[in-house]
């Protein structure tokens, strides 16, 4: 069995944060990942730095505002729609 426990490390052990399904004595392996590692790790970079050479600071945001006003319907309420279907 695989499982993602959280845990804190205080004087030299492991306390994981909720029951586990181990017995005492009984030997597991661990992966330790800090939490600031594991939310790094759900930030695609390489998109970012995509979207970075996109980007066009030159164009307002009261532009953008006025575009975006122009679109029909509410994304509110289209993903509320979609949420309901799924």
């Amino acid at each position: 069995m695989t499982r993602t426990v959280a845990a804190i490390y205080a004087n030299g052990a492991f306390h994981p944060l909720e029951p586990v399904p181990c017995h005492e004595q009984e030997r597991v392996f661990l992966t330790v990942e800090t939490a600031a590692a594991a939310e790094e790790n759900l930030i695609d970079q390489e998109y970012h730095a995509y979207c970075d050479t996109q980007a066009d600071d030159t164009v307002p945001l009261e532009a953008v505002r006025q575009a975006l006003a122009k679109i029909p319907g509410s994304l509110t309420e289209d993903i509320r729609a979609e949420r309901d279907q799924g």
